[in-house]
C-alpha cells in the first residue's frame, strides 16, 4: 500500500533516539558523540502537523564531552522523557556517571529534572544505555547497557531490585506487562516477576533502613531457536501503543510496517535514509510513524487509518474465496460419483 511520507533534513544533527510526548510532539535526540567532532550533542522538540510539516519547537544542548542520547522513552502519563546520556570523561573523574536522565517538557520547552546513576564506567569502558523502556503504568522503568539492566521505581529512579547480569549474550530490548518483565538479549527471552503491591508496599516501608535489595524472580528462560537462513539485517523495531502495527528499519535502507499479528507486509517505505534507521516510533494514535538516522534526517510517515484491520480483513476473504473454491471442486467430484 502506498501512504504519503516525507524526509526532513537536519543540518549537523545525526539522530539517535526518538520518543512522542503527545499524538503532535516528540523529542529527538542525537548529536556527534563523545568524539571531537564538532557536532554539538542536543535534545530537540518537534511539532508534526502532518508528513510535510515539521517545526522545531525547543532544543537544549548537553554538555561539552556527554555523549548523545542513544535511547529514550516518554512516561505514558507526565510530561516528561527518560534518555540515555554518558556523562563526560572530565566528570566521570570525579563523580559515577549521571547515565539515566529525567527531563521535563512543558510549555514547549525542554528542562533537565534529575539523573540516576545505572551504568559504572571508567574512562576506559565503552557502553552506553541502549535499552530504556517505560512499563504500561508508568510505575517502573527499565534501563540496561550492553550486559546489565536495572529496574527504577519512578520517578525517584531508585531501584527496586539488584541489577540483572547476563552471563551469556548482550541486552537487546525489554517490555513490560502488568506482572512481568520480559528482556530480550541476544540468545534467550528472560522472563521476570516484577513485584507484588504487597511487596511494593513492604519496600516503600523499608527505604532508609538500608534494608538490601533482592533479585528479581527469573520465571522463564526462553532460549533462542536455531532457524535455517541468515539472520535479516533489521537495524531498530516499534510496536504502536495499540499493538496492531510492527515496524522495522533495516540495513538496506528500507523503512517497513507488518501487521503484529499475522506479520503481513502493509507499507514499504524503500531507501528511506542514507544509513540504516537508529530509531522509530510511532505517535500515540498510531497515526504517525517517525524514523530516525544518523545521515542527519528523520522521515515522517503517515499511516492509514485501519490500515492492519484492512489488511486481515484482505487476508481473510482470500481465505474464505479459497475454502469455496474447494468446496465447490469437491461437489463437483461428489456429483459425479
Amino acid at each position: 500500500m502506498r501512504t504519503k511520507h516525507t524526509s526532513h533534513p537536519l543540518s549537523s544533527f545525526p539522530v539517535y533516539s526518538c520518543a512522542f510526548v503527545s499524538p503532535n510532539d516528540f523529542v529527538l535526540g542525537g548529536g556527534g558523540g563523545q568524539s571531537k567532532t564538532g557536532i554539538k550533542n542536543k535534545i530537540r522538540l518537534y511539532h508534526v502537523e502532518s508528513d510535510s510539516k515539521l517545526a522545531l519547537l525547543d532544543e537544549l544542548e548537553l554538555a561539552s564531552g556527554e555523549d548523545a542520547p542513544m535511547s529514550m522513552a516518554a512516561h505514558p502519563s507526565r510530561s516528561e522523557i527518560v534518555g540515555g546520556i554518558n556523562s563526560s570523561e572530565d566528570a566521570l573523574k570525579s563523580g559515577p556517571n549521571q547515565n539515566c536522565r529525567v527531563y521535563n517538557v512543558q510549555e514547549n520547552k525542554l528542562s533537565f529534572s534529575h539523573a540516576q546513576n545505572t551504568i559504572h564506567l571508567t574512562t576506559e569502558d565503552d557502553d552506553f544505555q541502549k535499552v530504556t523502556v517505560f512499563s504500561p503504568n508508568g510505575k517502573y522503568l527499565a534501563v540496561g547497557g550492553t550486559r546489565n539492566l536495572s529496574v527504577l521505581e519512578y520517578p525517584s529512579l531508585d531501584p527496586i531490585a539488584t541489577p540483572i547480569q547476563l552471563e551469556k549474550g548482550e541486552v537487546y530490548d525489554a517490555a513490560f506487562s502488568s506482572k512481568t518483565l520480559v528482556v530480550a538479549t541476544t540468545v534467550n527471552l528472560l522472563v521476570y516477576a516484577l513485584p507484588s503491591e504487597e511487596e511494593g508496599e513492604a519496600t516503600e516501608k523499608s527505604k532508609g533502613k538500608e534494608a538490601p535489595l533482592a533479585p528479581l524472580e527469573l520465571l522463564h528462560t526462553i532460549d533462542r531457536p536455531t532457524l535455517p537462513g541468515k539472520d535479516a539485517g533489521s537495524s531498530y523495531r516499534a510496536v504502536s501503543r495499540d499493538g496492531k502495527l510492527l515496524a522495522f528499519g533495516s540495513s538496506d535502507l528500507n523503512v517497513g510496517v507488518l501487521d503484529a499479528q499475522s506479520l503481513a507486509p502493509l507499507l514499504t517505505i524503500l531507501k528511506a535514509h542514507e544509513f540504516p534507521p537508529t530509531t522509530l516510533r510511532f505517535s500515540p494514535s498510531s497515526d504517525t510513524l517517525v524514523s530516525g538516522s544518523a545521515d542527519n534526517t528523520v522521515r515522517v510517515v503517515t499511516i492509514p487509518t485501519g490500515l492492519g484491520a484492512t489488511s486481515w480483513g484482505s487476508w481473510l476473504l482470500f481465505i474464505v474465496a479459497l475454502l469455496v473454491v474447494l468446496f465447490a471442486i469437491l461437489a463437483q467430484q461428489w456429483f459425479r460419483v
